[in-house]
């Protein structure tokens, strides 16, 4: 069976325009998390993962 996907979720949030700019989600990401299925998931994480790139440099 499948390993439990964990938030990426580091505690500092600081949300700024409809999205936290430590773990990269958007409010709608986050308030979703724990609905959301394992596909999902990974999307979400590889989308915070760009935006966090882009806020970066």
């Amino acid at each position: 069976m499948a390993k439990k996907i964990d938030s990426p979720c580091i505690s500092t949030c600081q949300l700024k325009g409809g999205m936290c700019t430590s773990c990269g989600r958007s409010i709608e990401e986050i308030r979703h998390w724990k609905s959301m299925k394992r596909p999902e998931k990974i999307s979400t994480i590889k989308r915070a993962e760009q935006r966090r790139k882009k806020l970066n440099k």
